[in-house]
């Protein structure tokens, strides 16, 4: 078999949100234009925490095919490894990937430490260790810069610096005055508290609060304002990541920036940035060694001055600027790269190969973007995923979701882009509005789908994209079983769409929610699931899997991801009564959970995903009724306690429930608080009772709609498609 050999391959933890993975697209996209194969292999870091997506700009390289992402398990064959982000290997690696290369550079893109701990990030001799241990001992060690060299005395480190690089013309913007009346100050990067001046005496001389002046902040301004306690009335603070850094950019005049005295800062790409895109830098005297002539160097109090200054004499700012973008063409250019990359063995294909290779590929597939609601718990992301993963090859899923359960998205092997919901960005109704539709306007812009499907109540921000993008089909993915007298205004705006998906609900006999008198142009499935019943695992496989003893009857608790309800309160009393009768009692810890499950004596968590793939395992399930949940429950036979959450917003989970134990199908607890929870369970855990269940959910089974919603999905799309639209 032939060994695929990649021309460069580069080993980070990728879900890093700002420098880190910034320099890794930038070198990615170098390597792409001339030709050059690469490989991503993502190794995750001690000090990220789980369930973190990975950086947007990642996600960028790997959706445009400008790189492959490496499997855990894959053997990766590579002419050179480059090695990011030292804190990696602060612990010793729980799976070492498996990397052959011919030469392997480690780049230190962070300083060890700061002024006050030398050994604050990380020990310099540990991380080289672990890294020979792993790759070998013939590593080529680089700093990123001047500064992270003078941090490590001793260490035998390569004569030049693996510096960052940038693609100028990717930034540039030609500007023909001030972007407003007065100055505009600004600055960018992720929220951290030692990326700003330590006292608020510094900051505001940094940052001046002027009539006359604007001070606007893309990133950490929160950190800014709870230190002056206060947010200045001529400041505008933007949340990290809700502008792209370039736009941000050409909406200043000047990027200024000044943090902690203690911290090393390793480059300071926003620096590099702001440059590349036309905006005056004013930094402090100790990035000289990086950026010599071409920023403008002073201390905090010397900003407003400077700032005055060239804002007064329009010629020598227009000479800041060019002096500055040929500095970083010259310095920091692709070429630069191109180049370190020549003198270790790997050399760009020529133009004209590279231009006819594009030329020969075929159309790409014009795929379906799926767009999901954060929710209370996984429901809108589930069932996108559920007729994601049944879409053809020509019509692919993209996940666009607000859901925290992006990462669940990305493992189950979707392409997916996470949104920041307007709970997370903590913005005003109007901007978060403005946020959304700029974001899916980009996305359409971005994926050309055929078709967008909407699993979420018809926001602002979606019916403006949706107009704004006619060409587009666009889709509600709606939910039946809303509560009586709720919704009225999202049906209304239910217009924008070109039609409306509605997933099977075995309870529609009870449906009076608003849904039901809007079916004029509903395409209606069976209940949509993520799993088939031939996806289910053997019940002595789920059992195995679980850690459930054989014996012995086993129950799961599974009330919801707790984030707008109290799931703590009735868990203990199940829990105890179950383990009176005899079960091993399991607690579902829902993968967004925004807190871990309450200790309950005798019961033991499980967080999985999807928990549906071992229900056979299972004697009883006590559960929320959640559509998905609910229906996985009736489909599969499982015997089902249902306790309905009444906090939900428009689902109707109390009536659900009612209709499920009113057929036979299932039992109901509807106040968990009462007498009723004890009386039920004592039926619940009587094997004739749970026997009973499981016949009559046979008896008024269904199937599963997921395959026929992504049927006509797929036929939309075929038929936008054909429409040249």
């Amino acid at each position: 078999m032939t060994v695929t050999v990649h021309d460069v391959a580069i080993l980070s933890d990728f879900r890093y949100p700002g420098g880190n993975s910034a320099a890794i697209a930038a070198e990615v996209r170098a390597q792409a234009e001339a030709g050059l194969r690469t490989i991503l292999v993502h190794v995750p870091s001690p000090h990220n925490r789980d369930g973190l997506p990975f950086s947007p700009r990642i996600a960028d390289l790997i959706r445009d095919g400008l790189a492959e992402l490496a499997t855990p398990d894959a053997a990766v064959n590579t002419r050179l490894l480059v090695v990011r982000q030292p804190r990696i290997f602060t612990a010793d690696l729980a799976v070492v990937p498996r990397v052959q290369a011919e030469h392997t550079v480690m780049v230190f893109n962070q300083a060890p430490g700061d002024a006050a701990d030398p050994k604050r990030y990380y020990d310099v001799d540990e991380v080289r260790d672990r890294v020979e241990l792993y790759f070998g001992p013939a590593i080529e060690w680089m700093p990123i810069s001047p500064q992270v060299r003078d941090t490590m005395p001793g260490v035998p480190l390569a004569a030049g610096d693996w510096h960052e690089i940038i693609d100028s013309g990717q930034w540039w913007v030609d500007r023909h005055g001030p972007v407003a009346a007065v100055p505009v100050i600004g600055r960018h990067g992720r929220a951290d508290p030692v990326k700003w001046p330590r006292t608020a005496g510094e900051l505001l001389r940094a940052y001046p609060d002027r009539d006359d002046l604007r001070v606007r902040v893309l990133g950490g301004g929160e950190i800014a304002t709870r230190l002056l306690g206060r947010r200045p009335a001529g400041w505008d603070v933007v949340p990290f990541g809700a502008e792209d850094p370039a736009a941000f950019l050409r909406t200043v005049d000047f990027f200024v920036y000044f943090h902690d005295p203690d911290l090393v800062e390793a480059f300071g790409r926003t620096i590099l940035e702001a440059m590349a895109a036309g905006v005056p830098a004013i930094v402090g005297e100790h990035f000289r060694p990086i950026f010599g002539d071409a920023a403008l160097y002073t201390t905090p109090a010397g900003v407003e001055p400077l700032v005055r200054e060239l804002w007064a004499d329009r010629d020598r700012y227009r000479a800041v600027v060019t002096r500055a973008r040929e500095f970083v063409d010259t310095r920091y250019g692709t070429a630069s790269h191109l180049a370190r990359l020549a003198d270790r063995g790997v050399v760009g294909r020529a133009a004209a190969h590279r231009a006819a290779t594009r030329r020969a590929r075929p159309p790409a597939p014009r795929p379906v973007l799926m767009l999901s609601d954060n929710g209370a718990g996984l429901g809108h992301l589930s069932r996108l995923m559920a007729i994601g993963r049944r879409l053809p090859a020509g019509h692919p899923a993209v996940i666009a979701t607000q859901s925290y359960g992006a990462s669940v998205a990305h493992r189950e092997g979707f392409l997916t882009e996470y949104l920041p919901s307007r709970a997370v960005l903590g913005l005003p109704k109007q901007r978060w509005a403005g946020f959304l539709q700029s974001r899916l306007e980009h996305l359409v812009d971005l994926h050309r789908p055929a078709v967008v499907a909407v699993d979420s109540v018809p926001h602002e921000g979606i019916v403006a994209a949706a107009a704004a993008r006619p060409d587009v089909t666009w889709v509600w993915v709606r939910r039946p079983m809303w509560r009586r007298d709720t919704g009225a205004e999202w049906i209304t705006r239910g217009a924008v769409f070109d039609g409306i998906l509605e997933p099977g609900e075995f309870a529609s006999s009870v449906d009076a929610g608003p849904t039901v008198a809007d079916r004029a142009r509903v395409h209606q499935v069976e209940p949509i699931m993520l799993l088939d019943r031939d996806d289910l695992a053997e019940p002595d496989e789920a059992r195995a899997a679980l850690g459930i003893e054989p014996g012995r009857p086993a129950a799961l608790l599974q009330l919801g991801a707790g984030n707008i309800n109290d799931i703590a309160s009735p868990v203990g009393r199940i829990a105890r009564h179950l383990r009176e009768a005899g079960f091993q009692v399991l607690l579902a810890e829902s993968m967004i959970a925004t807190d871990p499950m309450p200790v309950v004596p005798g019961a033991r968590v499980v967080k999985v995903y999807p928990i549906s793939r071992y229900l056979r395992g299972l004697d009883l399930v006590v559960s929320a009724s959640g559509y998905n949940s609910f229906h996985e429950l009736l489909a599969f036979g499982v015997p089902a306690v249902f306790v309905p959450n009444r906090a939900t917003s428009l689902d109707d989970q109390v009536a659900r429930a009612r209709f499920a134990a009113a057929t036979g199908a299932a039992l109901c607890v509807e106040d968990p608080e009462s007498g009723e929870l004890d009386r039920v369970l004592a039926e619940a855990v009587r094997p004739e009772v749970r026997e009973q269940l499981a016949r009559r959910c046979a008896e008024v089974g269904f199937g599963n709609g997921a395959a026929a919603a992504a049927r006509w999905l797929a036929g939309l799309a075929a038929e936008n498609v054909r429409s040249g639209a």
